[in-house]
């Protein structure tokens, strides 16, 4: 019956279930404190009103005598005492110290005066105070050891009052035995239902904590959901969303408010349709639904439908509608596509490279010969498709190498990084014919930096060729950039002021055979997060905004954050060390 609390200095970490129990045992101690401080305000209040009714009597009954207000009077200064200074010590304990100054200040107030018989007055009501509260509060030994005490005391009461006339004490034997037993039956069934309805509250209390429990698990998984997930009701009012299902919706969680209508944007005239189909016919299996955001592109989804059933007379049931971007789903397949298909263009990929050396060596030897400007045309449109094959040869050799030499085989170069990146992007805006649309930012003079001259080639040319291909043709439309801190990261950033990227796309952009291009193998930035990694570089992408003349405009900007030697360590500080 008693709930023991976690000793001093346990521990509050654990399984699921020890939390539910914790929080059952702490909620039971807190009704526990509650039940006792009613208790002890109406001890107060009944000694105030014994205190005014004793008080009142000695002042218009001159026979009371002095002590019983007195008496009436410690016992309320008592009873605030313990109200307010006190401390419950546990329910269903079979002695504690909390009883003698409950319990026990009880039985000998109201014994006091029932034994003196200063007035009038019929004290035995009184005994039922003390005799509840150990019922109750305590355990039922104390409550029937306290009934039994009562008993004693009134029929020793009656004993001692007239022990030689036994029969004309016959009626108050009787009047004290019927009350002694009233008392006994009090404290038996008292008792009882106290425990009934302790054990009663306990389950209700760990009931709600496992309801509690298991809904804050249910809204931790639905938040991490891919898929979106909508509760919308039968006046098309969404009462949940999780994050997805605000992407999806073209809406900012952050800026949305907690509860919003399917109705308050026309590009979601479909959803409220499904809601109401689903609210009238029942669930829908599946339905693809397009989504248009006026200036954005629109969205297509694929949406299931549940009815939830409507719980009481009052309530009404609810859509759930579970939400997939069919726009990622085909891009997720397509990339596991693309992956089986290129595990196996490794292998032809060699197969390739012979034939189409040969054709590169006929093409340019017959280009030697060819006079007349059309034939010229069509040997050079020969000569650029090889190259382009070869090109992607090569990305799909580089890929395989890159998976099969791992870490261990990376040539740790330290490379001064202004100046290298300095002479590739001239090469790079000679080969392009770039000029002013490149701007170039160097910040960080004789800072080296772990990286091979070779792949770090790669990495820039691979990231400008991206860049022109979506940057405006305006001056500073690309903007290569450097930054170092002492003792912290160097970084590199090649910058575009193109067009936002898709989320769907954003999400894969480093994944291999992904690209949002036909034309494009979607290797090219696969092999640049693996050749950052092999020299323990990072490479990321972020929307950011940079200058262009006088004003702010937004663009895509990817940079890379490189180490730097170890040589370079030594030579610092010991404190700068530690943060490095």
């Amino acid at each position: 019956m008693t709930p023991s609390g976690p000793s001093e200095g346990a521990s509050w970490f654990g399984p699921p279930s020890q939390l539910v129990k914790r929080s059952v045992t702490q909620a039971d101690n807190a009704g526990f404190a509650r039940l006792w401080a009613t208790f002890m305000t109406a001890r107060v209040v009944f000694a105030a009103a014994l205190f005014l009714l004793h008080g009142a009597l000695y002042l218009a009954v001159h026979g009371l005598p002095s002590w019983v207000p007195l008496l009436s009077a410690a016992y309320l200064v008592v009873t605030v005492l313990v109200r307010w200074l006190a401390r419950p010590g546990g329910r269903g304990r079979l002695f504690d110290a909390q009883w003698v100054y409950s319990v026990g200040v009880d039985l000998a107030f109201f014994g006091a005066l029932h034994l003196a018989q200063p007035s009038s007055i019929n004290y035995t009501p009184l005994f039922a105070l003390p005799v509840l509260v150990a019922s109750v509060l305590g355990s039922r030994a104390l409550g029937v050891g306290s009934a039994a005490l009562v008993t004693v005391l009134l029929l020793g009461q009656v004993a001692w009052a007239d022990s030689r006339s036994l029969a004309g004490s016959a009626p108050d034997l009787a009047q004290a035995g019927l009350t002694s037993a009233g008392l006994l039956a009090l404290a038996w069934l008292t008792n009882l239902l106290s425990i009934r309805l302790a054990r009663e509250e306990a389950l209700a209390r760990a009931s709600r904590a496992e309801a509690q429990l298991q809904a804050v698990v249910s809204n931790m998984v639905i938040e991490g959901l891919p898929d979106g997930v909508l509760v919308v009701d039968s006046d098309y009012v969404v009462q949940a969303a999780n994050p997805a299902a605000h992407m999806m919706l073209g809406s900012d969680s952050e800026v949305t408010p907690h509860a919003f209508s399917i109705d308050d944007d026309p590009a979601w005239f479909q959803l409220a349709q499904l809601v109401q189909l689903t609210l009238v016919d029942g669930p829908v299996e599946a339905a693809e639904v397009t989504l248009r955001h006026g200036e954005r592109q629109f969205s297509r989804l694929q949406v299931r439908t549940e009815r939830t059933p409507a719980l009481g007379e009052a309530a009404r049931p609810m859509c759930v509608m579970f939400l997939q971007d069919l726009r990622e789903m085909e891009a997720r397949l397509r990339t596991e596509k693309l992956a089986a298909m290129g595990r196996m263009s490794a292998a032809v990929a060699h197969e390739i490279r012979n034939p189409l050396a040969a054709i590169s060596q006929a093409n340019a030897l017959l280009a030697e010969d060819l006079q007349q400007p059309v034939h010229q045309r069509l040997a050079s449109m020969v000569r650029q498709n090889a190259e382009r094959l070869g090109h992607i040869v090569d990305d799909v050799l580089d890929v395989v190498r890159v998976e099969q030499s791992g870490e261990s085989a990376a040539v740790r170069d330290e490379v001064e990084l202004d100046a290298q990146a300095a002479a590739l992007c001239a090469d790079w805006v000679g080969q392009h014919g770039a000029g002013a649309r490149v701007r170039l930012n160097w910040n960080a003079p004789e800072t080296e930096v772990y990286f091979s001259t070779e792949h770090l080639r790669r990495v820039l040319v691979n990231l400008l060729d991206n860049a022109a291909r979506y940057a405006s043709q305006r001056e500073g439309a690309i903007q290569v950039t450097t930054h170092a801190v002492d003792y912290g990261p160097v970084m590199l950033m090649v910058w575009s002021d193109g067009p936002a990227m898709e989320p769907s796309v954003r999400r894969h952009l480093f994944e291999p055979f992904f690209s949002s291009e036909s034309r494009s193998s979607g290797l090219g930035l696969f092999i640049c997060r693996e050749l950052c990694e092999r020299h323990g570089a990072e490479i990321a992408y972020e929307r950011t905004q940079r200058a262009q003349g006088d004003v702010l405009v937004d663009g895509n900007e990817f940079f890379l954050s490189f180490q730097r030697p170890r040589a370079s360590d030594s030579m610092l500080p010991l404190d700068a060390m530690d943060f490095q």
